[in-house]
């Protein structure tokens, strides 16, 4: 049964709007998704007949390269590796090396900038030591939470509505990250409406990203940008040893304090914003943790 918040959608003159950029659960939410190789778990067959190496997405992994991401595109019988600013081209040669006979299956994309979670510290949602984007509100029985990004969950204890750290949102109460990348915040303030929308969308329920599904991104900085999803099951090195799997690639720009914003298509949830390369001046990637196994991680639901 669909649950709606009715108390929470009407504006109330002074009242601080939380989800003004993304309206939703914003803290600390990274998708649990189930252990895979950054292969994309083994040899993978379609339909034609394409098959996809687990050793060449491996091969990409053991290198330890910060900076590249990748996913297999099975159509083609690939592993696409996406390598931002900062990889060398002795670096890209390593990856190919350590491939060995499997190196004809990479296919080498760039993207501008750096990877990297996207976390500043600034506006939208508000810890001590960070600012992220809100992803979508949620419900178990009675009580409220928002969804984000787990590294955002990981940078603040506490969550605020305002950049003085005066109007209340809630505590973290649950994170992932690295491996996932996914948090969950309480509402304890009533003051702070917590609609079931983001934006002026109303968001009814979630689904699983498909390859080329047209998607929505609304995030504290970057706002609302539309794409299409490029990959699937996509492993990023963040660097420092924090590396996440199981994530949605899309071609959608996105910046510094939108980690945790959301993902959508329609009324469906999507996911939450890890992270991505470039800006919106000049293009770029980004990396989504998957919605779903973070809704069934916590026991909440989108209403």
């Amino acid at each position: 049964m669909r649950i709606k918040r009715t108390a929470h959608r009407a504006r109330t003159p002074g009242r601080p709007r939380l989800l003004a950029v993304a309206t939703g659960l914003a803290a600390a939410v990274a998708l649990a998704v189930p252990a895979a190789s950054a292969a994309n778990a083994g040899t993978v067959t379609d339909t034609s007949g394409a098959r996809v190496p687990a050793a060449a997405g491996d091969a990409v992994l053991n290198a330890g390269v910060a900076g590249t991401a990748w996913y297999g595109d099975p159509a083609a019988g690939t592993v696409v590796v996406t390598a931002d600013s900062t990889v060398t081209a002795a670096q890209t040669a390593a990856i190919e090396r350590a491939a060995g006979p499997h190196a004809g299956a990479l296919r080498f994309e760039r993207t501008a900038g750096r990877l990297s979670t996207q976390l500043a510290g600034g506006d939208a949602i508000y810890s001590a030591g960070a600012r992220c984007s809100a992803g979508f509100n949620v419900v178990s029985g009675s009580t409220y939470y928002f969804v984000t990004a787990g590294h955002c969950a990981r940078a603040g204890s506490t969550w605020y509505a305002n950049s003085s750290l005066t109007t209340l949102i809630g505590p973290t109460v649950g994170s992932s990250f690295p491996n996932h990348d996914y948090g969950l915040v309480r509402y304890t303030n009533s003051a702070v409406p917590a609609p079931g929308t983001v934006g002026s969308v109303d968001i009814t329920g979630a689904a699983n990203a498909t390859i080329g599904m047209a998607v929505t991104f609304r995030g504290a900085v970057s706002g609302v940008v539309s794409g299409v999803v490029t990959g699937l099951n996509a492993t990023v090195n963040y660097g420092n040893g924090n590396i996440v799997n199981g994530l949605i690639a899309t071609n959608i720009c996105t910046q510094p304090g939108d980690s945790g914003g959301a993902l959508y298509a329609g009324n469906r949830a999507i996911g939450v914003l890890s992270g991505g390369s470039g800006s919106c001046a000049s293009g770029g990637t980004s990396f989504f943790q998957p919605v779903i196994p973070v809704l069934n991680a916590y026991g909440v639901s989108i209403y």
